[in-house]
């Protein structure tokens, strides 16, 4: 996994962490992503994200982007970066 990539799941997971106070769908958006993550930070191999990861990712840009912007950033920069890497 690039080191950037890496650094972005562990900014995203903190930031995930001191996420207080969201809605129920973004509560679940959060706990669906948080798997994945650890997932892939366990993993030396990024072609194990999958379609779903960065579909949960999007949607999960579009759900908090009037309400969180410094995870909106984040997430967006993940997405950006996974997409860079061929995923």
């Amino acid at each position: 996994m690039t080191d950037k990539i890496s650094e972005l799941l562990e900014q995203l997971r903190k930031e995930m962490a001191n996420t207080r106070a969201m809605d129920e769908k973004g509560r679940e958006l959060l706990r669906s992503l948080n798997a994945d993550i650890q997932s892939l930070l366990n993993s030396s191999d990024v072609d194990e994200a999958d379609d779903s990861l960065l579909e949960r990712l999007q949607d999960s840009i579009d759900h908090f982007e009037d309400t969180y912007p410094r995870l909106t950033t984040t997430l967006s920069s993940l997405l950006t970066a996974l997409n860079n890497a061929g995923i």
